[in-house]
Protein backbone atom coordinates (compact mmCIF):
# COMPACT_ATOMS: atom_id res chain seq x y z
CA UNK A 1 0.00 0.00 0.00
CA UNK A 2 1.44 3.60 -0.90
CA UNK A 3 -0.15 6.78 0.00
CA UNK A 4 0.81 10.16 -1.54
CA UNK A 5 0.69 13.46 0.44
CA UNK A 6 0.65 16.32 -1.96
CA UNK A 7 0.41 20.08 -0.47
CA UNK A 8 1.09 23.97 -1.52
CA UNK A 9 3.13 26.98 -0.67
CA UNK A 10 5.15 25.97 2.29
CA UNK A 11 6.69 29.03 2.96
CA UNK A 12 9.95 28.86 5.08
CA UNK A 13 10.71 31.01 8.15
CA UNK A 14 14.47 32.00 8.37
CA UNK A 15 16.91 31.91 10.99
CA UNK A 16 20.96 31.60 11.42
CA UNK A 17 22.20 28.59 12.40
CA UNK A 18 26.33 29.09 12.78
CA UNK A 19 27.35 26.50 11.39
CA UNK A 20 23.95 24.58 12.75
CA UNK A 21 24.72 25.57 16.26
CA UNK A 22 22.05 27.45 18.49
CA UNK A 23 21.91 28.03 21.69
CA UNK A 24 19.71 25.79 24.67
CA UNK A 25 16.84 26.05 25.56
CA UNK A 26 14.63 23.27 26.55
CA UNK A 27 11.59 22.58 23.84
CA UNK A 28 10.02 19.32 25.49
CA UNK A 29 8.23 19.52 28.71
CA UNK A 30 8.57 16.94 31.66
CA UNK A 31 6.06 14.15 29.82
CA UNK A 32 9.10 12.88 28.38
CA UNK A 33 10.03 11.63 31.76
CA UNK A 34 7.56 9.26 31.17
CA UNK A 35 8.76 7.12 28.96
CA UNK A 36 11.17 4.31 30.42
CA UNK A 37 14.64 3.54 30.13
CA UNK A 38 15.08 -0.22 29.76
CA UNK A 39 17.67 -1.55 32.06
CA UNK A 40 17.96 1.56 34.39
CA UNK A 41 17.57 2.91 37.64
CA UNK A 42 16.36 5.72 39.10
CA UNK A 43 17.87 7.66 42.44
CA UNK A 44 16.76 5.59 45.28
CA UNK A 45 15.68 2.73 43.17
CA UNK A 46 16.91 -0.66 43.14
CA UNK A 47 17.66 -1.95 39.66
CA UNK A 48 15.28 -4.67 38.19
CA UNK A 49 17.77 -6.31 36.04
CA UNK A 50 21.84 -5.66 35.73
CA UNK A 51 22.26 -7.54 32.84
CA UNK A 52 22.74 -6.79 29.43
CA UNK A 53 21.06 -4.12 27.25
CA UNK A 54 20.88 -5.61 23.99
CA UNK A 55 18.60 -8.85 25.12
CA UNK A 56 16.96 -9.25 21.50
CA UNK A 57 19.61 -9.82 19.17
CA UNK A 58 19.10 -8.33 15.44
CA UNK A 59 21.01 -10.49 12.15
CA UNK A 60 23.88 -8.70 11.77
CA UNK A 61 24.11 -5.23 9.88
CA UNK A 62 25.43 -5.67 6.59
CA UNK A 63 28.03 -2.56 5.83
CA UNK A 64 28.80 -3.42 2.55
CA UNK A 65 25.02 -3.48 1.41
CA UNK A 66 24.49 0.03 2.88
CA UNK A 67 27.66 1.16 1.39
CA UNK A 68 26.30 0.14 -1.71
CA UNK A 69 23.13 2.04 -1.18
CA UNK A 70 25.61 5.12 -0.54
CA UNK A 71 26.73 4.78 -3.76
CA UNK A 72 23.89 4.37 -5.54
CA UNK A 73 22.46 8.11 -4.13
CA UNK A 74 25.70 9.27 -5.51
CA UNK A 75 25.26 8.23 -8.92
CA UNK A 76 22.42 10.21 -9.21
CA UNK A 77 24.76 13.09 -9.39
CA UNK A 78 23.72 16.34 -7.03
CA UNK A 79 20.88 15.73 -5.28
CA UNK A 80 20.05 19.28 -5.08
CA UNK A 81 16.08 20.39 -5.12
CA UNK A 82 14.91 20.84 -8.32
CA UNK A 83 17.33 18.91 -10.25
CA UNK A 84 16.59 16.15 -12.36
CA UNK A 85 18.77 14.46 -10.11
CA UNK A 86 16.69 15.30 -6.98
CA UNK A 87 13.57 14.05 -8.53
CA UNK A 88 15.29 10.67 -10.12
CA UNK A 89 16.69 10.37 -6.32
CA UNK A 90 13.40 10.65 -4.99
CA UNK A 91 11.64 8.31 -6.76
CA UNK A 92 14.23 5.38 -6.35
CA UNK A 93 14.56 6.14 -2.55
CA UNK A 94 10.10 5.56 -2.85
CA UNK A 95 10.53 2.19 -5.06
CA UNK A 96 13.47 1.15 -2.54
CA UNK A 97 11.29 1.73 0.75
CA UNK A 98 8.16 0.39 -1.13
CA UNK A 99 10.12 -2.85 -1.57
CA UNK A 100 10.75 -3.01 2.31
CA UNK A 101 8.34 -1.52 4.30
CA UNK A 102 4.63 -2.05 4.99
CA UNK A 103 3.28 0.92 4.17
CA UNK A 104 5.12 4.23 2.40
CA UNK A 105 3.97 7.67 1.86
CA UNK A 106 5.24 10.78 0.03
CA UNK A 107 4.89 14.26 1.45
CA UNK A 108 4.99 16.73 -1.38
CA UNK A 109 5.43 20.14 -0.88
CA UNK A 110 7.27 23.37 -1.87
CA UNK A 111 9.28 25.46 0.14
CA UNK A 112 10.45 29.51 -0.31
CA UNK A 113 14.44 29.38 0.70
CA UNK A 114 15.97 32.46 2.37
CA UNK A 115 17.52 33.44 -1.13
CA UNK A 116 13.84 33.78 -2.51
CA UNK A 117 13.74 30.46 -4.99
CA UNK A 118 10.72 28.75 -4.61
CA UNK A 119 11.99 24.64 -4.42
CA UNK A 120 10.11 21.12 -4.44
CA UNK A 121 10.38 19.00 -1.35
CA UNK A 122 9.42 15.30 -1.08
CA UNK A 123 9.53 13.71 2.78
CA UNK A 124 9.53 10.20 2.29
CA UNK A 125 7.95 7.71 5.05
CA UNK A 126 8.41 4.30 5.48
CA UNK A 127 6.01 2.35 7.78
CA UNK A 128 6.72 -1.03 9.76
CA UNK A 129 3.68 -2.46 12.01
CA UNK A 130 1.52 0.64 11.60
CA UNK A 131 -1.17 -0.63 14.14
CA UNK A 132 1.75 -0.75 17.26
CA UNK A 133 0.52 2.13 19.44
CA UNK A 134 4.12 2.41 20.53
CA UNK A 135 6.58 3.96 17.80
CA UNK A 136 9.98 4.43 17.35
CA UNK A 137 11.02 7.38 14.40
CA UNK A 138 14.66 7.10 12.75
CA UNK A 139 15.40 9.54 9.91
CA UNK A 140 17.61 10.93 8.02
CA UNK A 141 18.10 13.68 5.08
CA UNK A 142 18.84 12.84 1.74
CA UNK A 143 19.26 16.39 -0.25
CA UNK A 144 22.84 17.29 -1.01
CA UNK A 145 24.30 21.11 -0.15
CA UNK A 146 24.15 22.70 -3.63
CA UNK A 147 27.38 25.18 -2.42
CA UNK A 148 30.98 24.07 -0.84
CA UNK A 149 30.67 27.18 1.17
CA UNK A 150 33.55 25.96 3.50
CA UNK A 151 36.19 24.69 1.19
CA UNK A 152 39.71 25.66 1.86
CA UNK A 153 39.81 26.63 -1.66
CA UNK A 154 37.51 29.77 -2.02
CA UNK A 155 37.32 29.03 -6.08
CA UNK A 156 35.68 25.81 -5.26
CA UNK A 157 32.79 27.52 -2.87
CA UNK A 158 30.18 28.23 -5.01
CA UNK A 159 30.54 23.92 -6.56
CA UNK A 160 28.22 21.88 -5.56
CA UNK A 161 28.85 18.70 -3.11
CA UNK A 162 28.18 15.05 -3.55
CA UNK A 163 27.39 14.69 0.30
CA UNK A 164 28.52 11.37 0.48
CA UNK A 165 28.75 11.63 4.82
CA UNK A 166 26.12 14.68 5.10
CA UNK A 167 23.13 13.32 3.79
CA UNK A 168 23.84 10.25 1.95
CA UNK A 169 25.37 8.09 4.77
CA UNK A 170 22.18 8.17 7.23
CA UNK A 171 19.91 7.63 4.37
CA UNK A 172 22.54 4.31 3.86
CA UNK A 173 22.41 2.58 6.91
CA UNK A 174 18.23 3.28 7.00
CA UNK A 175 18.02 1.81 4.01
CA UNK A 176 19.87 -1.32 5.13
CA UNK A 177 18.02 -1.52 8.16
CA UNK A 178 14.54 -1.43 6.41
CA UNK A 179 15.98 -4.17 4.40
CA UNK A 180 16.66 -5.85 7.54
CA UNK A 181 13.25 -5.46 9.11
CA UNK A 182 11.64 -6.62 6.65
CA UNK A 183 12.94 -10.43 7.43
CA UNK A 184 13.31 -9.63 10.86
CA UNK A 185 9.82 -7.67 12.45
CA UNK A 186 10.51 -5.11 15.13
CA UNK A 187 7.96 -5.52 18.07
CA UNK A 188 6.89 -2.39 17.51
CA UNK A 189 6.32 0.39 15.50
CA UNK A 190 8.77 1.37 13.05
CA UNK A 191 8.96 4.65 11.27
CA UNK A 192 11.59 5.71 8.48
CA UNK A 193 11.49 9.21 7.34
CA UNK A 194 13.74 10.34 4.26
CA UNK A 195 13.62 14.73 5.28
CA UNK A 196 14.18 16.79 1.70
CA UNK A 197 15.87 20.65 1.56
CA UNK A 198 18.04 19.62 4.94
CA UNK A 199 20.88 21.81 3.34
CA UNK A 200 19.57 24.63 1.63
CA UNK A 201 20.31 27.20 4.57
CA UNK A 202 22.49 30.17 5.23
CA UNK A 203 24.43 30.00 8.33
CA UNK A 204 24.33 33.69 8.29
CA UNK A 205 22.29 34.98 11.98
CA UNK A 206 19.87 37.00 9.66
CA UNK A 207 18.32 34.20 8.24
CA UNK A 208 16.90 31.97 11.18
CA UNK A 209 15.01 28.70 10.41
CA UNK A 210 16.75 28.40 6.91
CA UNK A 211 17.88 25.04 6.54
CA UNK A 212 16.19 21.98 7.81
CA UNK A 213 12.84 22.83 5.55
CA UNK A 214 11.64 19.29 5.03
CA UNK A 215 11.69 18.24 8.69
CA UNK A 216 9.95 22.04 9.54
CA UNK A 217 7.01 21.16 7.62
CA UNK A 218 7.03 17.30 8.18
CA UNK A 219 6.64 18.28 12.17
CA UNK A 220 3.75 20.95 11.43
CA UNK A 221 2.09 18.11 9.20
CA UNK A 222 3.20 14.68 9.98
CA UNK A 223 2.73 12.08 7.32
CA UNK A 224 -0.61 10.43 9.85
CA UNK A 225 -2.90 12.84 11.80
CA UNK A 226 -1.80 13.07 15.00
CA UNK A 227 1.59 11.05 14.62
CA UNK A 228 3.72 11.33 17.30
CA UNK A 229 6.51 8.63 18.26
CA UNK A 230 7.35 7.77 21.86
CA UNK A 231 11.27 7.88 20.88
CA UNK A 232 13.32 9.20 17.67
CA UNK A 233 17.01 8.93 16.57
CA UNK A 234 18.45 11.04 14.05
CA UNK A 235 21.72 9.63 11.83
CA UNK A 236 23.85 12.74 10.36
CA UNK A 237 26.96 12.40 8.69
CA UNK A 238 27.36 8.44 10.36
CA UNK A 239 29.69 7.24 7.95
CA UNK A 240 33.00 9.25 7.81
CA UNK A 241 37.04 7.82 8.75
CA UNK A 242 37.87 7.89 12.13
CA UNK A 243 34.36 9.63 13.26
CA UNK A 244 33.32 10.23 16.85
CA UNK A 245 29.57 11.20 17.64
CA UNK A 246 29.39 13.25 21.22
CA UNK A 247 26.61 13.61 22.99
CA UNK A 248 24.67 16.63 21.52
CA UNK A 249 22.77 19.03 23.42
CA UNK A 250 19.32 19.29 22.45
CA UNK A 251 19.42 15.13 22.64
CA UNK A 252 20.77 15.55 26.02
CA UNK A 253 17.80 18.51 27.16
CA UNK A 254 14.93 16.67 25.96
CA UNK A 255 15.68 13.36 24.83
CA UNK A 256 18.03 12.47 27.83
CA UNK A 257 16.24 8.74 27.91
CA UNK A 258 17.04 8.20 24.15
CA UNK A 259 20.97 9.04 24.14
CA UNK A 260 21.72 7.51 27.32
CA UNK A 261 20.25 4.17 26.07
CA UNK A 262 21.56 4.34 22.91
CA UNK A 263 24.97 5.23 24.09
CA UNK A 264 24.95 2.18 26.59
CA UNK A 265 24.67 -0.06 23.53
CA UNK A 266 27.07 0.99 21.85
CA UNK A 267 29.32 0.80 24.70
CA UNK A 268 27.96 -2.68 24.71
CA UNK A 269 28.94 -3.30 21.89
CA UNK A 270 32.25 -1.76 21.78
CA UNK A 271 32.22 0.97 20.21
CA UNK A 272 32.53 3.68 22.98
CA UNK A 273 35.71 5.06 21.33
CA UNK A 274 33.16 5.91 18.95
CA UNK A 275 29.92 7.05 20.75
CA UNK A 276 32.21 8.97 23.25
CA UNK A 277 30.69 10.18 26.90
CA UNK A 278 32.26 13.96 25.79
CA UNK A 279 29.22 16.41 25.54
CA UNK A 280 29.38 18.88 22.59
CA UNK A 281 27.04 21.96 22.26
CA UNK A 282 23.64 21.52 20.67
CA UNK A 283 23.05 21.67 17.16
CA UNK A 284 20.37 22.89 15.24
CA UNK A 285 19.15 19.75 12.77
CA UNK A 286 16.33 17.83 11.50
CA UNK A 287 15.81 16.56 15.26
CA UNK A 288 15.32 20.10 16.64
CA UNK A 289 12.31 20.36 14.98
CA UNK A 290 11.07 17.63 15.21
CA UNK A 291 10.69 17.81 18.99
CA UNK A 292 9.80 21.50 18.88
CA UNK A 293 6.95 21.11 16.22
CA UNK A 294 5.71 17.37 17.00
CA UNK A 295 6.96 16.87 20.40
CA UNK A 296 8.98 13.37 19.20
CA UNK A 297 11.76 13.34 22.08
CA UNK A 298 14.39 12.32 19.15
CA UNK A 299 18.15 12.51 19.72
CA UNK A 300 20.65 13.12 17.03
CA UNK A 301 23.63 10.86 16.35
CA UNK A 302 25.80 13.25 14.43
CA UNK A 303 29.69 13.43 13.77
CA UNK A 304 31.06 16.20 15.70
CA UNK A 305 34.50 16.00 18.01
CA UNK A 306 34.32 18.31 21.31
CA UNK A 307 38.00 18.22 21.01
CA UNK A 308 38.53 19.89 17.54
CA UNK A 309 34.88 21.69 18.41
CA UNK A 310 33.77 21.08 14.79
CA UNK A 311 32.32 18.56 12.53
CA UNK A 312 34.72 16.41 9.90
CA UNK A 313 37.46 18.45 7.81
CA UNK A 314 35.50 17.88 4.81
CA UNK A 315 32.36 19.30 6.10
CA UNK A 316 30.56 21.47 3.02
CA UNK A 317 33.40 20.91 0.72
CA UNK A 318 34.27 18.93 -2.22
CA UNK A 319 36.16 16.51 -0.28
CA UNK A 320 33.01 14.87 1.16
CA UNK A 321 32.64 12.01 -1.24
CA UNK A 322 33.01 8.30 -1.72
CA UNK A 323 36.64 9.17 -0.16
CA UNK A 324 35.33 10.15 3.25
CA UNK A 325 33.76 7.06 3.76
CA UNK A 326 34.59 4.23 5.74
CA UNK A 327 32.52 1.25 5.78
CA UNK A 328 33.93 0.28 9.57
CA UNK A 329 32.17 3.81 10.30
CA UNK A 330 28.44 2.14 9.02
CA UNK A 331 28.66 -0.97 10.43
CA UNK A 332 29.32 0.35 14.09
CA UNK A 333 26.04 2.83 13.69
CA UNK A 334 24.13 0.42 11.69
CA UNK A 335 25.10 -2.36 14.54
CA UNK A 336 24.22 0.18 17.07
CA UNK A 337 20.55 1.29 15.59
CA UNK A 338 19.21 -1.92 15.06
CA UNK A 339 20.36 -3.00 18.35
CA UNK A 340 18.26 0.05 19.46
CA UNK A 341 15.49 -1.32 17.27
CA UNK A 342 15.32 -4.65 19.04
CA UNK A 343 15.79 -3.33 22.47
CA UNK A 344 14.37 0.39 22.62
CA UNK A 345 14.26 2.89 25.12
CA UNK A 346 10.46 2.75 25.90
CA UNK A 347 8.40 -0.78 27.66
CA UNK A 348 7.12 -2.92 25.12
CA UNK A 349 3.54 -3.18 26.32
CA UNK A 350 0.72 -4.16 23.62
Amino acid sequence: MTTEIKTRNFVAMKCSFGSRRATSYLLLPALLLLFACGGKKTEGEESVDSGPIVKVKPAPFNADSAYAFLKKQLDFGYRIPGTDAHKRCSEWLFSTLKRFCDTVYLQKTTAITWDKKTIPVYNIIGVFNAKSSLRGLYASHWDSRRIADADPDPAKRNNPIAAANDGASGVAVLLEMARQLKQQKPTHGIDIVFFDAEDWGNPGSEYPDSYCLGSQYWGKNPHKAGYRANYGVLLDMVGGKNAVFAKEGYSEQNAGFVLNHTWAIANELGYGNTFISQNCGPITDDHYYVMKLNGTPMIDIIQHDPNRGSFAEYWHTEADNLDAIDIATLQKVGNTVTALVFNPPINIVQ
